[in-house]
């Protein structure tokens, strides 16, 4: 029987921090939102229609790219302080793909690195 592949994320709006779980030392990686504040002000001042499109496209890139990520696991917690998370999973629910992938939310506060790891360590170790 193979083990199960494990994934936690913490994310908002901007970034996502992902930490496989493993046995050994965890490592976070970051994958940032292409939708900065600067863009932000720069479409706002050609219209709040204009800025709310490029958002939302930015968004779906770095749904999309988060999602070609998960693809590869069979566990995933998201976790994190803002509703990303929330239209995150609305997506991947509504992808075939990830019929099989069973992913979970918890609303949690800002984190350092190191508050993420140990929460990915713990969440998957209760869940044994």
């Amino acid at each position: 029987m193979k083990t199960a592949k494990k994934l936690g994320i913490w994310m908002d709006h901007s970034s996502a921090h992902i930490t496989e779980f493993s046995t050994g030392v965890l490592q976070t990686t970051v994958i940032t939102s292409k939708f900065t504040h600067a863009d932000k002000e720069l479409s706002l001042d050609k219209g709040e229609s204009m800025m709310h499109t490029k958002e939302q496209h930015k968004l779906s890139a770095y749904y999309k790219e988060l999602g070609e990520v998960i693809r590869n696991y069979d566990e995933v917690i998201l976790f994190g302080p803002t509703d990303a998370k929330v239209e995150l999973f609305n997506l991947l629910k509504a992808d075939h793909l990830f019929a099989k992938t069973e992913i979970e939310l918890e609303q949690t506060d800002k984190m350092t690195e190191h508050q993420q790891q140990s929460f990915v360590k713990k969440y998957f170790i209760s869940k044994n």
